[in-house]
């Protein structure tokens, strides 16, 4: 079974992330926008597929459990189908998950505490 296929996105506190994504966008380029920036690219096959960078408020509470100021996203095939197997390997499951136009997501924690967002895409949603 395959896992992660990919980074799904990079999600981070700030404490202006309006002035954050202003500023990644004048100097490093960023196509910014309410959410932050979506990277386009193509997979093995020619999909086409993408990759989330977000500054998040610094008193959010979408990382939590975790009390660290990141969240990784990694794109999976079959977020069911892991989450199971996750959770028999003994991975601690956050157990929910949503569901919107644009894919699945569900959540993990790591051996550090870092929440792990896991996302099944639906790239096409965005096209």
């Amino acid at each position: 079974m395959k896992r992660v296929t990919g980074i799904g996105g990079i999600f981070f506190k700030s404490t202006d992330p309006k002035k954050t994504k202003e500023w990644y966008k004048n100097h490093l380029g960023f196509n910014t926008d309410d959410y932050g920036c979506t990277f386009w690219w193509k997979d093995e096959h020619e999909n086409k597929c993408s990759t989330q960078w977000s500054p998040f408020s610094k008193d959010t509470t979408y990382f939590e459990p975790s009390q660290k100021d990141f969240m990784m996203n990694f794109r999976v095939d079959n977020l069911v189908e892991l989450l199971e197997v996750l959770k028999a390997e003994g991975v601690t499951v956050i157990d929910k998950i949503e569901e919107y136009e644009y894919g699945k997501f569900g959540w993990i924690i790591d051996p550090e505490g870092n929440k792990i967002e896991l996302w099944e895409p639906k790239d096409a949603a965005f096209l």
